[in-house]
């Protein structure tokens, strides 16, 4: 989860007033398996934890082997990332290299299909726009995944995208003024012809709760945390009454005014830290990911149906940072105790 380069842009969109909307239901609520801590549980108690919680969808950061053989005939539906951390980063790697990244596949997927039932590959989160060292490398890197899927015929079951920040979207206010922001336009294009052709979504991380912190009080909470009374944006017939819909929808506008009108969404991350930052709490935290989880099933103003989303993160992690706030995403504790009741 990062934001730092987006923070502007959330901020412009708080002006804006965004509503946003994700998926409901068990299958598609997902929730994201962040391993950033010292004292978390073993995977095959983690795996446990999702099925008892009923919690369908899980996405993880890496092709953590131990995971990934928990997640064995769990029938937990995975995205898994190709990772893109700084040296640790394999993407110059597989962009360049074809046979790098059937090796990628061969011994990250194949191994484990079809007794992992993976969804979607990311090949990197939020590089487009955070890295500019690495933006140039997303697409071919997710073309070479493709075609060394297409090899072993997955293609069409096992779709490739890529994680991006919010901040590619710009001008936000109101929704219908979404473009792709200019730092982004260039990474953002071939990608959106990428998934154009071969039918994947656009994976996207949505946080309300950075746009509201954020807003210089320009944005109410209530607009943030799902619980406005009544509408706060019009934007020609469409009505938005929560941030993550109008947020959403700014991007689908983006991507339609980039060629990506048949481009769909799911959202990556989205959730409400229970400590360590302003407006972080247990209360708020409860509220956004439950109205979250509750509201999903209904879609965009713009775009009604279902949307997929995933819940960051599954626990607190104590390694996070730099921020106190970092830690606290988590649903649960190590100890696999509830932070707050939710309901999936």
């Amino acid at each position: 989860m990062a934001i730092s380069s987006a923070f502007s842009i959330f901020a412009t969109c708080l002006v804006l007033g965004f509503l946003v909307t994700m998926p409901i239901g068990g299958e598609s609520i997902g929730v994201c398996y962040g391993r950033l801590g010292n004292n978390l549980p073993q995977p095959g108690d983690v795996v446990a934890l999702y099925k008892s919680k009923n919690i369908g969808s899980m996405r993880l950061y890496d092709p953590y082997d131990a995971a990934l053989q928990a997640l064995k005939g769990s029938n937990i539906e995975l995205i898994l990332d190709v990772p893109s951390n700084g040296d640790n980063s394999d993407l110059q790697r597989l962009a360049s290299d074809s046979s790098a990244a059937n090796d990628w596949v061969k011994n990250n997927i194949v191994s484990y299909w079809p007794d992992v039932k993976f969804k979607y590959i990311a090949v990197g989160n939020e590089v487009i726009p955070e890295k500019e060292n690495l933006m140039q490398y997303v697409q071919p890197a997710m073309q070479n995944i493709y075609n060394a899927l297409s090899s072993y015929g997955l293609q069409d079951q096992i779709k490739v995208s890529t994680s991006v920040s919010f901040g590619v979207v710009d001008s936000t206010s109101p929704p219908s003024n979404g473009v792709l922001a200019s730092a982004a336009q260039a990474s953002m294009v071939p990608i959106i012809q990428f998934l154009s052709k071969t039918g994947a979504p656009l994976l996207v991380n949505v946080y309300p709760y950075f746009s509201y912190i954020y807003s210089n009080g320009q944005i109410n909470i209530d607009y943030a945390l799902f619980t406005s009374p009544g509408v706060v944006v019009n934007d020609g017939s469409l009505n938005y009454q929560n941030l993550f819909d109008a947020m959403v929808d700014a991007l689908y506008y983006a991507l339609e005014k980039s060629g990506g009108s048949n481009v769909g969404i799911v959202v990556s991350e989205s959730g409400w830290p229970s400590a360590g930052g302003d407006a972080a709490s247990i209360e708020n935290a409860q509220t956004y990911n439950q109205n979250l989880i509750n509201h999903v099933g209904q879609g965009t103003p713009k775009r009604p149906g279902a949307i997929e989303a995933y819940i960051f993160a599954m626990f607190n992690e104590n390694n996070k940072g730099p921020e106190e706030r970092e830690k606290h995403f988590g649903l649960f504790y190590p100890d696999q105790s509830a932070v707050y009741p939710i309901n999936f």
